[in-house]
Parts: structure tokens; sequence; C-alpha cells
């Protein structure tokens, strides 16, 4: 199962990205990164702690993006 990592922000996002779609585009982007689809039990918490590290950022990233010519503002 690969998936590829899709665009998360308004207009190409409908709605808002959800929890699970910030955190599915983060353990892809680590999965790319580092080479496992699923690491061995002696790397399992450094690859869940970049799976959640990414997952914030993009999380902050998104809630701070302003996207000019968007249909609806975000409320702020």
């Amino acid at each position: 199962m690969c998936r590829s990592i899709k665009t998360l922000r308004p207009p190409v996002l409908p709605e808002e990205a959800t929890e699970e779609d910030i955190r599915a585009a983060a353990l892809q982007y680590v999965r790319k990164v580092s080479g496992f689809r699923a690491p061995a039990a002696h790397n399992r918490e450094v690859f869940d702690h970049a799976v959640e590290a990414i997952a914030a950022a993009t999380a902050e990233l998104l809630g701070g993006l302003e996207v000019r010519g968007a249909a609806t503002q975000r409320a702020g």
C-alpha cells in the first residue's frame, strides 16, 4: 500500500484537513525518507516520533497558511 502525499490545503482539499489526513501524510513521508514501510522493533520509537513531529509541523503549517482568493476565509 503506497499512497501519494496529497495537498492538504484549501482550495485543493475542499474542507480543512483532518488529523487523520495529516497523520497519513506524515506517515507516508517518514516511510519514503526512511525507506521502511514498517520499521524493525529497534527503530519503532524513532520512527513513531518522526511521524508525530512531522504531523505536528504539518498541522502548524496548515493552520498558519493564508490562502488568498479562497472562496471562504478561515476564522482567526
